[in-house]
């Protein structure tokens, strides 16, 4: 079957694409579950048997509730030092006040990644640590199965009401008997969110008929996702939460009886980065307030202390205690035993007891091994000594000897519980490693088939036969999907628990066995096929003079570097720095290849094989985007391309010089524009100080210049119709901005008029659709109706300006300057080194690539889920709408990458000198180029699978490979159907 090397390589990728969706489903683990149990749910266990014959205790049951009513209140991205900090003591005067001599306990309640909301919520009603996927499925939350804290308040006949953030809405369906969901991802909102929860608080803290009232208010994560935490929007949110806080307390105190307290407490579900964001391990983002508040604990005096460090799952088992419910099944958390510090010490034990109890037999139900656990040990002999301190309270003794034995049998319970949190903790990685080989074979499989293919798709006619048809009826191919069905009865029958793979129907795994049996086939027919060759006498055999340049050794060692690096946590947390040094490293190497090809190239070199007059013809070349009328040198005579060329000197060659230079510049202030990676991202940028209230000006000078910058590079080659719609759709780009505050025009002087900006957005939306729409015309002009080039050339570039168009729109302000400097390097790039130096497809492919890497990471992008600018999803919509919010958020986080890959194509398909396979090189080297990282990653990831930081540095990076192959899959696919031309030389 002959294929061409674009539709071979966007083929490729598709199958490679499956691989790594296979391998995420395997790699991203279930958390520990504890198993069905045959025993009735509500039994618990009663307190440990006293030593001795004839001795039994009467407590068998669950302890009463501590508190009648417990309220919740949970602020999305409150950091601590919001409550505990310099912002606290400022702007929530009442909340510091009941912190520092109220009665109250204040905890620093520590979240672990992936810092978004629903995971947390997870976290905080199960008490287990959801898994590292939830980040994905964030954005549609699904019903909660777990044992929770929800659940067992509604079993028990607790009357539970919610307003806030919708995901507990769909986390917990017909829980609530009163609710009422708002969006959480609307994060433009920061009044209405609010406003629409506290609505109801003074008809519900009347009222008699609830148990349990949960309130989460969105604000201030949306400030911190739109302004950061430095925002002066920030402190006016403070004081509204805290006039809330104070409201809800004083209703509970005003209806508090003699028989039991009522409860408030105060958390978060995470914090927020320095930016503004969150999903990631810093610590703003795991470190939350958590305070309890109520009149059944003693009021403090004496000097305030530093709050203590709890796990967030720990409020799931205190709560449980506190409304005398079961704790959940899967919870990890331990007991705050300050919260229940005020009970007798028999009831203290009993609720020390509870929770080891359920943390043992969590422990048995996921470890085989589990009587060796320390944890295990050490309950077991705290469980004794309790038993011991039961048999003398039924004696009767009332001595100290009573009251010292169990504060010791206290203190062994809790080191117990300590230590099998811990193990329970570290279980949470179970993988699937069936679906995680079969990813990577399939993944590996196509890397190899991609570097046996190199020679022949980089061949003039850009096309090979590809070795599947002959084994697909071979005996080989028939026993290799035998030996694999096989392999996944043998594993799908005797795995303990399914595995995904296993779960999926025969027809689709058999599916996937002949296709890994068809590639290990095209693999073994294209190593067959290189050493037939290599047998065979060469007919008219040339001595070849090539040999490696400067570039090709920088491009392999710099591709073989980076995809070591990937192995260490602290390369991955900086990659940025390894793909800074590798363009810094490729200009200076250009630098050297442009005096060379200006200086030192005599009238013939036979190292290059280069005249002088090729050398002005390039120039020559280079020179016609200027419109300046050069003779091409094939039919004029050596002293009139001297004379041009000594015209072209005084202008070109330097500017031609002293490119690789400013695009070092350009480099290095980019790189001041936005920190990011982890060990230097607290450190103060231009970005922040642009951002910064007080430098608003200067922020709405750079943007007006950036956008101005913007139209003169990208308006040359449009057509009039797309330049003024460019024009006005950037003019609606600072309209937008400045509508929602970020910016302001010369005559407005007050923010009263701050709005949504969503007829802005949408107005710039009508100018890129129709640009875009103009630009895809053209194509299919030149694909149907005429392969004219130009209005092929034409068409690209007007679709790559409709994109350049949405990217300054969802770019913030401060970040318009990368978007400039993007369209200078790539200009200047363009006209003064590739042409000049008449690199090839596959070359000029490879920069490109890592350009568009290092744009990623100029963007302020890293390897965290922090950095994702959640707004852009965003950009003028009136409400949450996931497909357009998910699209938004995609093409938002790797506009670098994208807007480099288009103008390859771009510029590819509109060299007419260029051979006509130039697209299908740059297509299969693309395709290249995203497989080596991916492939090699996955291997590496699979070894490190119980690193120390596999959840918070190599698993965001995973996520981030993967949505890169789907991306380049989706790019490649664009330029296979953009090298249609090339087919038709092919059929001619």
């Amino acid at each position: 079957m002959r294929l061409r090397s674009g539709v071979f390589a966007a083929s490729c990728l598709l199958v490679e694409a499956l691989g790594v969706a296979l391998f995420l489903r395997g790699f991203f683990p279930v958390p520990v579950r504890s198993l069905p149990r045959r025993e009735a749910r509500g039994d618990p266990p009663a307190e440990p048997a006293p030593p001795g014959p004839g001795m039994v205790s009467n407590w068998t049951k669950i302890p009463p509730p501590l508190f009648k009513k417990v309220v919740i209140v949970l602020i999305d991205a409150l950091r601590d030092d919001f409550v505990f900090g310099s912002k606290g003591k400022q702007f929530m005067p009442y909340t510091t006040q009941v912190v520092e001599r109220g009665t109250s306990y204040s905890f620093i309640a520590e979240a672990k990644p992936p810092t978004v909301t629903m995971p947390r919520i997870k976290a905080l009603m199960t008490g287990s640590i959801p898994g590292f996927i939830d980040v994905i499925v964030n954005l549609n939350s699904p019903a909660l199965l777990d044992d929770n804290l929800i659940r067992q308040a509604k079993t028990a006949g607790k009357r539970i009401i919610f307003y806030g953030d919708d995901t507990w809405v769909k986390l917990f369906p017909k829980h609530f008997v009163e609710y009422d969901g708002t969006t959480s991802f609307f994060v433009s909102d920061f009044t209405e969110v609010d406003d629409n929860v506290t609505r109801h608080l003074d008809r519900v803290l009347k009222r008699e008929d609830w148990d349990l009232l949960i309130l989460h208010y969105l604000g201030l994560d949306h400030i911190g996702h739109m302004t950061g935490p430095n925002s002066p929007l920030v402190g006016p949110k403070l004081r509204e939460m805290d006039n809330v806080l104070k409201k809800i307390h004083i209703s509970l105190l005003s209806k508090e009886e003699a028989s039991l307290p009522n409860l408030l407490v105060v958390c978060g579900d995470h914090g927020m980065s320095e930016t503004g964001s969150h999903g990631g391990s810093s610590e703003g983002e795991v470190h939350t307030p958590l305070l309890f508040i109520s009149s059944a604990f003693e009021k403090r005096s004496g000097p305030l202390t530093q709050p203590k460090l709890v796990q967030q799952t720990d409020l799931a088992s205190t709560l449980a205690v506190g409304l005398g419910l079961p704790i959940s099944r899967n919870s990890v958390g331990n007991l705050i035993l300050p919260v229940v510090g005020g009970k007798t010490m028999r009831e203290q034990l009993r609720f020390v007891h509870l929770n080891g109890f359920q943390l043992s037999r969590l422990l048995q139900e996921n470890t085989p091994a589990y009587e060796k656990d320390p944890g295990y040990e050490h309950f077991k002999i705290a469980e004794k000594s309790h038993g011991n301190w039961i048999k003398l309270y039924l004696e009767g003794n009332n001595s100290e000897i009573l009251l010292n034995l169990g504060k010791k049998v206290l203190k062994q319970y809790l080191e117990a519980l300590k230590i099998l949190s811990s193990s329970l903790s570290k279980q949470v990685a179970q993988y699937d490693m069936y679906s995680m080989m079969v990813g990577t074979v399939i993944i590996m499989e196509v890397l190899l088939l991609l570097l046996l293919s190199f020679p022949k798709a980089l061949s003039s006619r850009a096309e090979f036969e590809v070795p599947l048809s002959p084994p697909l009826f071979s005996l080989l191919f028939y026993l290799m999907c035998l030996m694999l069905c096989a392999v996944h009865v043998i594993v799908c029958t005797s795995a303990e628990s399914l595995c995904y793979f296993c779960s999926m129907s025969w027809l689709t795994a058999v599916g996937v066995m002949m296709l890994i049996s068809a590639l290990m086939c095209g693999i073994l027919s294209a190593i067959a096929k290189i050493f037939e060759n290599s047998r065979l006498p060469l007919k008219n055999p040339v001595v070849s003079s090539s040999r490696w340049s400067e570039i090709n050794v920088l491009i392999l060692a710099g591709t073989i570097g980076h995809v070591l690096s990937l192995g260490a946590s602290s390369f991955i947390e900086e990659e940025h720095q390894t793909w800074y040094f590798l363009i810094n490293t490729l200009c200076l190497a250009l630098c050297q290849e442009l005096c060379r090809n200006n200086f030192l190239l005599k009238e013939y070199d036979p190292q290059h094989g280069t005249t002088v007059k090729q050398n002005f013809d390039s120039i020559g070349e280079a020179s016609e985007c200027k419109n300046i009328d050069i003779p091409a040198g094939g039919n004029s005579k050596l002293g009139k391309a001297s004379s041009s060329a000594e015209f072209i000197q005084r202008s070109d060659k330097w500017i031609s010089l002293a490119s690789p230079w400013i695009i070092l510049i350009c480099c290095r202030l980019l790189r001041s524009l936005n920190q990011t990676g982890v060990q230097w991202a607290h450190r103060p940028d231009f970005g922040h100080w642009l951002t910064s209230s007080e430098h608003k000006s200067e922020l709405s000078f750079l943007a007006a210049v950036s956008l101005l910058m913007i139209f003169f590079l990208v308006q040359r080659r449009c057509s009039l119709v797309s330049k003024i719609a460019m024009a006005l759709g950037l003019l609606g780009v600072y309209s937008y901005r400045a509508a929602i505050g970020n910016v302001v025009f010369p005559w407005q002087h007050d923010t009263k008029d701050i709005s949504k900006g969503i007829t802005e957005a949408r107005f710039v939306y009508v100018f890129i659709l129709g640009i875009v729409f103009t630009g895809t015309k053209d194509l299919l002009k030149s694909q149907v109706i005429s392969a004219d080039s130009s209005v092929k050339s034409t068409g690209l570039w007007e679709v790559y300006s409709g994109l350049v168009l949405l990217a300054a729109l969802l770019f913030r302000p401060h970040n318009l300057p990368v978007l400039v400097f993007c369209l200078l390097i790539q200009t200047m790039m363009t006209k003064y080194i590739w042409r000049p130096l008449k690199f090839d497809a596959a070359q000029i492919t490879i920069m490109h690539y890592w350009f568009g890497q290092a744009f990623f990471y100029f963007q302020g992008n890293s390897n965290g889920i922090a950095t994702v600018d959640v707004s852009a999803g965003f950009v003028g919509l009136e409400s949450y709408v996931e497909i357009p919010a998910i699209f938004l958020t995609a093409f938002a986080t790797y506009a670098g990458p994208l807007l480099w890959a288009i103008h390859l194509l771009c510029y590819l398909s509109s060299e007419v000198n260029r051979d006509s396979a130039a697209v299908g090189h740059g297509c299969f080297c693309y395709a290249l180029m995203r497989s080596i990282p991916v492939a090699i990653y996955i291997v590496l990831v699979t070894g490190l699978r119980y690193h120390l930081f596999i959840w918070s540095v190599f698993s965001p990076k995973l996520l981030y490979e993967g949505v890169h192959v789907f991306i380049t899959a989706a790019i490649c696919l664009f330029f296979t159907a953009m090298d249609q031309n090339h087919s038709h030389k092919v059929q001619d």
